[in-house]
Order: C-alpha cells, then structure tokens, then sequence
C-alpha cells in the first residue's frame, strides 16, 4: 500500500501513543503536527472517557475520537454518536447479588460512580462513591468495570448481562461491559463513513485486547512491541515500543517526513 492511499491515522493512547508516564515525546507530536498539516486526519481510540482524555491529556491535539471502547464517537466537538448500556443500577445489582465484594464502577454521563476507591485503579479520577448506585435508576452508561480478570469470573460476569451486552478484559485487573454494538471499529467506521474515506484507506496502532478488530479490519493494523501477543497476531506489522515512540516512527518512515 502506498501513502498516499492513507486518509486517516488512528491510534489507541495507553500503551501505545502513551508512555508509561503517559506522556508523548515532542517528536511524536512533531510528527503528527507534520501528518495533519498534510491533510492526513489524526484520531484518537481510547477506552478513556472523555473528561479523562481533555484534563489528562490536554496537550494532544485530534481531528475525531473514539471513547469508551466505541461507546462515544466524536468529530472535533461534535458527538456523533453515543451507544449506551440500559439499566446499569440492574446489572450492577445483579452482579453484586451473586458476589457483594466486586469492586464496581459505572461510568455515565461522563461521570463515574464508584462503590470503592477508584483512584486505587486510576490515580487523580473524579469520581462519585456510591454504596447502591441508585443515581442510576433512570440512566444509562457508556460501560460498567468490574475489579475482575479471570476466566471464572468471566463466566459468572456472563450470567448477568442481556445478549446485547458483551465483557472485555483489560489490563489483567479489570472487566468491562459494554454495548454489543460498542467496539473501536464500529467508531472508526462511523467516521470514516462522516469523511467520506474507506477502513482500508486508515492506519490503526494498538497494543490491547480492544484495539484487534481495529488491527484487523483497518488497512493497515500496527502493533507496537509491548502489545500483546494475541495483537501482535492480529497485526499487519510491529513497530517498536511505546516507550520509543513506536508509532511516530513507524509514521515517520511510511510517510516520509
């Protein structure tokens, strides 16, 4: 494939475009500078929430994103789509019945509700503490996140969710449920849909269980070396880590610049 039949960058942020320290080197943002400047769109696919990615990381700059595993879909400022999970306060107390010790928390609206310390998890979150998450009563929720991880817990976590709803691991600490129509790539094909371009016309960089179907489906998938090994399976190509600036320089040596 040649560069000039890319339209579209998109890269996941934790562990990939991010340093541990979640930081981004200058030459990386050098190099997306130089992309967009081109015309080339750069976006952003990220678990994160919205309100993470702006008070985080307010220095990285994108044309669209993706939030929530695909659950939020915005185009500079404008949401374009949002898919949510119905009766959270339901499936939260569902899954507490069968195990009251889950550390759970729901985010919705933006707003995270939390019946432990979240900052155990994520250092700096606001949150609000709940004992009941009866504020979620008449709401809904971009997901729900489980203090949980193995294969057993899975199968128990399955047991308490509709067939509209499906569980994705993360980090090995944590579950999260999600609409079934609320991936990374179904985000990416509704922009791709707004700017009129083709999946097989982006380029997509992940390291996490979440970012394979984007790996596999966008036209060309990077993994950089700290992914996974099911990623790099999934991958096209593997560039190097994110602690090396892995996707600028792969950037940097398909585009040239």
């Amino acid at each position: 494939m040649n560069h000039t039949d890319i339209k579209m960058i998109v890269t996941d942020l934790d562990g990939t475009l991010l340093k541990d320290d979640k930081s981004i080197s200058t030459y990386t943002e050098t190099v997306i500078k130089r992309l967009r400047n081109s015309g080339i769109l750069f976006a952003v696919a990220t678990a994160r929430p919205i309100r993470a990615v702006k008070a985080f990381l307010p220095w990285i700059s994108y044309d669209a994103a993706v939030f929530h595993n695909g659950a939020v879909v915005m185009d500079h400022e404008v949401l374009v789509k949002n898919l949510g999970v119905k009766n959270p306060g339901k499936i939260v107390n569902s899954i507490l019945g069968n195990n009251s010790s889950y550390k759970i928390a729901v985010e919705s609206n933006d707003v995270m509700y939390s019946n432990f310390n979240a900052e155990e998890i994520w250092p700096g979150i606001d949150y609000i503490k709940t004992s009941d998450f009866k504020e979620l009563e008449h709401s809904y929720a971009e997901k729900i996140i489980v203090g949980a991880y193995s294969s057993e817990e899975m199968n128990q976590l399955r047991k308490c969710i509709s067939d509209d709803l499906y569980l994705l691991p993360s980090e090995n600490r944590i579950i999260t449920i999600h609409n079934i129509q609320s991936t990374k790539m179904n985000g990416i094909k509704t922009l791709a849909e707004r700017y009129d371009i083709s999946p097989s016309q982006i380029v997509a960089f992940g390291d996490d269980y979440n970012d394979i179907d984007m790996l596999r489906l966008c036209g060309i998938g990077v993994a950089v070396e700290n992914a996974l090994p099911e990623v790099k399976e999934a991958a096209k190509e593997i560039t190097e880590s994110n602690e090396q600036d892995g996707v600028a320089k792969w950037l940097n040596r398909f585009f040239g610049i």
